[in-house]
């Protein structure tokens, strides 16, 4: 499992990848996140949160309410027009810096 010290960077890039592939709600998009990593990664339920405030803040996500599920009321994400456009950008940082990673790690065959 890979310490979220490590990975933390890079939480805002796997929720709006997954909203990038339509709206989801919270306990979907954790989920998503643990299948998708090979349960390499599990991203906390604070932390999971915290992004969302921070994606909604910056204009880069909007929440709706949704249905209501064993008594609660599920609130939804969707990716906004500068979100996408904010998560090219990540996706560009994420290319150059596994170059320069790469310069100083080489895979053994």
């Amino acid at each position: 499992m890979i310490g979220s010290d490590a990975i933390r960077g890079y939480n805002d890039t796997f929720i709006l990848t997954i909203l990038s592939e339509g709206d989801s709600y919270g306990y979907e998009i954790s989920k998503q996140i643990r299948e998708t990593s090979q349960k390499n990664y599990s991203i906390k339920e604070t932390t999971l949160y915290s992004a969302f405030t921070r994606l909604e803040k910056n204009g880069y996500i909007e929440s709706y309410p949704g249905q209501v599920t064993h008594g609660k009321k599920r609130t939804y994400y969707k990716i906004t027009e500068s979100g996408a456009e904010y998560l090219l950008e990540k996706i560009k940082e994420w290319q150059l810096t596994k170059k320069v990673v790469e310069c100083f790690i080489k895979e053994e065959d």
